[in-house]
C-alpha cells in the first residue's frame, strides 16, 4: 500500500512539474484571450444599451471590435512564439468565429469602409471616423497589454512588457505592398463569395480560409513551385528551355501577413526596422488597393458567370448559429 501511495505521489510530483513548465504559460495565455473577449463583449453590450444614436453606437462598437482584435493578436504573438503554429491557427480559428458572431456591423478593418465608399453605402466622412475610432482602440489597447505582461505571471511574458519591437517589413517597401494587396485581394475574394454563395457554415468557412492564409507562410515556408518549359522541336532554329522556382512560404515572411491596416499599425508600427511612410504604404496603401481590387474583379461577368453556375443565395438555411445570418 505504501508503496502504491509513494508511486502515486512521485507521479502527481512530475505531471504537475510538466503541467506548470508546459502547459501553465499557455493557460495563462488562454486565459487572457478570454478575459479580454469578455470585457470587450462587456464593453460593447453596454455600448448598445445606453447609447442611443446609431452611427455613435457604431463608432464605439468599432473602437471595441479594434481593441478586442488586437489585445487578442497581441497575446497570439506569444502563442505562436511558444507552442507553435498549429496552437496559434486553433486559437485564431475560434477566435475568428466569435469576432464573426459578436461584432454585429463592426469590421475593425479600415479598408471595409473604403469599399463602402466606392459602392455607396457611405460617405467618406463616415469612413474616416470609422478608421480613426478602430486606430484608436487598435493603440490604446497595448497599454492593457503592457500592463498584463508587467506582471510576468508566465515565462512566456518576461521582459515582453518594455521589450523593444523590430517590424517584420523585410524586402522594399514595394514589394512587401504588392505582397499585403495580394494576399488581402484574395481574402476578401473569397468572403465576396460566401457572402453571396451562402453555402453551409459559411462563417466557419471564411474562418478557416482567413487562418489559412495567415500561417500558409510558416507551413509552407520550405516548399517550392517548380514550372519547367523547354521547346525543342527539331525543326526550329533556337531551342528554348526556361526554369521558373517560387518560394512559397517567403511571400509572408517579406511583410508579416497582417491583412488589416489597423491590427499592423498596432502591433508594429514605430517598430525599428521601417519608417512611418514606409508602413503606412506597405500595410494601409497595399492592403487598401488589394481590397479594391478585389471588389472589381469581383463584378467581372466570367466570375459572376461561374459563381451562378456553382450554386443560388438561400437565406440564412444552413447558417453556423442560428438566428444569425452568415
Amino acid at each position: 500500500m505504501k508503496f502504491s501511495v509513494d508511486v502515486l505521489g512521485v507521479f502527481l510530483k512530475v505531471v504537475i512539474k510538466i503541467n506548470r513548465e508546459t502547459f501553465a504559460p499557455l493557460v495563462v495565455s488562454a486565459l487572457f484571450i478570454v478575459l479580454t473577449s469578455l470585457l470587450a463583449h462587456a464593453a460593447r453590450s453596454a455600448a448598445r444599451r445606453l447609447v442611443k444614436d446609431a452611427f455613435l453606437r457604431l463608432l464605439l462598437e468599432e473602437a471595441i471590435a479594434a481593441a478586442e482584435l488586437c489585445g487578442c493578436c497581441f497575446e497570439l504573438i506569444i502563442v505562436a512564439d511558444n507552442f507553435g503554429v498549429a496552437t496559434y491557427a486553433v486559437f485564431l480559428f475560434v477566435l475568428t468565429c466569435w469576432w464573426a458572431l459578436s461584432w454585429g456591423e463592426a469590421t475593425a478593418c479600415p479598408y471595409t469602409h473604403l469599399e463602402d465608399v466606392i459602392e455607396g453605402k457611405c460617405d467618406i466622412r463616415a469612413a474616416l471616423l470609422k478608421t480613426w475610432a478602430e486606430l484608436g482602440g487598435g493603440l490604446l489597447v497595448f497599454k492593457y497589454v503592457q500592463m498584463y505582461w508587467a506582471l510576468e505571471i508566465s515565462d512566456t511574458h518576461k521582459d515582453r512588457a518594455y521589450q523593444e519591437c523590430t517590424a517584420d517589413l523585410q524586402v522594399p517597401a514595394l514589394y512587401g505592398a504588392v505582397v499585403e494587396g495580394a494576399a488581402t485581394c484574395l481574402c476578401r475574394l473569397t468572403s465576396r463569395a460566401l457572402a453571396d454563395l451562402s453555402p453551409r457554415f459559411a462563417t466557419a468557412i471564411d474562418a478557416f480560409i482567413g487562418t489559412s492564409l495567415v500561417v500558409a507562410g510558416v507551413v509552407a515556408r520550405d516548399a517550392v513551385l517548380e514550372y519547367r518549359y523547354e521547346d525543342t522541336a527539331p525543326d526550329a532554329d533556337l531551342s528554348v528551355s526556361l526554369l521558373c522556382k517560387v518560394q512559397l512560404g517567403k511571400a509572408f515572411d517579406y511583410s508579416g501577413g497582417y491583412f488589416n491596416p489597423v491590427l499592423a499599425t498596432s502591433l508594429k508600427a514605430g517598430c525599428a526596422g521601417h519608417s512611418l511612410a514606409e508602413h503606412a504604404a506597405v500595410y494601409w496603401a497595399g492592403a487598401g488597393a488589394g481590397a479594391v481590387l478585389a471588389l472589381y474583379l469581383y463584378r467581372v461577368p466570367v466570375l459572376q458567370r461561374l459563381l451562378r453556375c456553382s450554386g443560388t443565395v438561400t437565406a440564412n438555411g444552413d447558417s453556423f448559429w442560428p438566428d444569425k445570418e452568415d
